[in-house]
């Protein structure tokens, strides 16, 4: 699969590598976003050596690290030696790399597999680092896949390591822009069809069998128990998690449309101060988004704030994949993508606003400050970009009709129920974005009064 941007993420390697002096890099993110694939791209014309570890024992992890690396280095004396700990084996190879090239870099990737075996060898780091690898101009980098331990044991103020990385680097998925560079040949909406199904994970996007026919497609990569697709979830969920349980029912309910705290805890049975924690581990996850409207001046603290799944995959896969399970399970295919064909549009809405979001955020015609949803008892707007001098407010139609002049009409409607002190003293702007284009009514009236309109067809 061909490499797609992350020309931010490789700069800062870069930056890093160019030091005159000791580096380390922690890279951390959720699994299939593409880390392995950033370091392997990174350490290409490089003179370094990268490890992956895994859940074997510390034992045998060191023998293959042995062995990898007297591969690589040529080595006769490492590939006999016998090593008592981490501290020996990595300063030997240190020590022989950087007689190899002045620059050596090592990378150990899903460290926390490491640290699963032996919570002790991030102390062993600390030590390595301070006596050995801070006097060369070596470049570490220790990638992971858990989050919450990759966090925990280097990043934390209370891990061993905490104030030696030169920097630090959280994957995220591709955003819609990103994504597109890998169907330059489909539509916008078929391609905005398949970021609701993929949610801009590299793994996800090479594994799957594009159809001309979305149904088709999803029938083959998600409703057939033996694809990839099918238990992902369980498998992402079940390394981080312990009461999978628990965890999966509040994504569920989230996926089903309950949004406010107090009405997910009701749903599965627990009370609003038993369900936080597990809000917020599904946040730290990177698949849970807490969103509060644009204009809260807490976000933290305000009451409004309502709790969505940020990743598209995981919410289409508990919304049809979890939610049909037993039907699924009995070898009810078509009933199940019956019921996906007659609420899929509905479920692609919500993505289709988020790529509005990030449209405007990368290409406005003023810089933007701050950007969000807006949401009150008897309001909603989708689009607000604040800027120093500018605001713009805008409407989403995920539909197939052309959108006209009535919905242009009850965006102003819309904004005039905000209180004025929102945008007082900015230039108002007001935007429509339309999966189906416009009416010509509508495109006569944006041209007269500056409205901006954004087609998708």
């Amino acid at each position: 699969m061909k490499f797609i941007n992350r020309k931010e993420e490789l700069r800062l390697l870069e930056k890093e590598y160019a030091r005159n002096r000791f580096s380390f890099v922690v890279i951390y993110g959720r699994r299939r976003v593409g880390k392995t694939r950033l370091i392997q791209e990174f350490m290409r014309d490089k003179q370094g050596l990268y490890f992956l570890a895994d859940t074997q024992t510390e034992k045998l992890n060191m023998m293959r690290l042995q062995s990898r690396a007297a591969q690589w280095l040529e080595d006769s004396f490492l590939r006999k030696a016998e090593f008592q700990d981490w501290y020996d084996l990595l300063a030997y190879i240190v020590q022989v790399g950087t007689r190899k090239s002045e620059k050596f870099v090592l990378a150990i990737d899903e460290f926390q597999y490491l640290v699963q075996v032996n919570p002790a060898i991030v102390t062993v780091l600390q030590r390595f680092i301070d006596e050995v690898m801070q006097n060369t101009r070596c470049m570490l980098i220790l990638c992971g896949s858990i989050i919450s331990l990759m966090y925990k044991n280097t990043l934390a103020y209370s891990s061993p390591l905490y104030g030696r990385r030169t920097a630090q680097l959280k994957l995220m998925p591709l955003d819609y822009e990103n994504f597109c560079a890998f169907y330059p040949r489909l539509n916008d909406i078929h391609r905005i069809q398949l970021y609701a199904l993929l949610s801009g994970i590299p793994k996800y996007i090479e594994l799957f069998e594009n159809d001309p026919d979305i149904f088709t497609a999803i029938r083959q990569n998600f409703l057939d128990q033996g694809s990839f697709y099918y238990q992902e979830p369980r498998f992402l969920l079940g390394e981080e998690v312990s009461e999978n349980k628990t965890y999966f029912s509040i994504l569920q309910v989230i996926a089903q449309g309950e949004h406010q705290l107090g009405k997910i805890a009701s749903r599965i049975g627990l009370e609003n101060r038993n369900i936080t924690s597990f809000l917020n581990k599904l946040r730290d996850m990177e698949i849970v988004v807490r969103q509060v409207p644009v204009f809260e001046k807490n976000p933290e603290k305000s009451k409004k704030g309502l709790y969505f799944i940020k990743d598209h995959f995981l919410r289409f896969w508990f919304s049809y994949i979890f939610t049909y399970s037993n039907e699924l399970e009995m070898g009810h295919i078509d009933y199940v993508l019956t019921r996906i064909r007659e609420s899929f549009a509905e479920f692609c809405a919500p993505v289709f606003e988020q790529i509005c979001l990030e449209k405007i955020n990368k290409h406005s015609r003023f810089p933007v400050l701050k950007i969000g949803k807006h949401w009150e008892r008897q309001m909603e707007i989708d689009v607000v970009a604040i800027g120093e001098e500018d605001i713009l407010f805008g409407e989403c139609k995920w539909s197939n009709k052309k959108v006209g002049v009535r919905v242009y009409s009850g965006l102003q409607e819309e904004v005039s129920k905000l209180n004025p002190a929102c945008y007082s003293g900015k230039n108002v702007h007001l935007a429509l974005f339309a999966k189906s284009g416009f009416t010509d009514e509508m495109l006569k009236l944006a041209k007269k009064e500056g409205i901006y309109l954004y087609s998708f067809v």
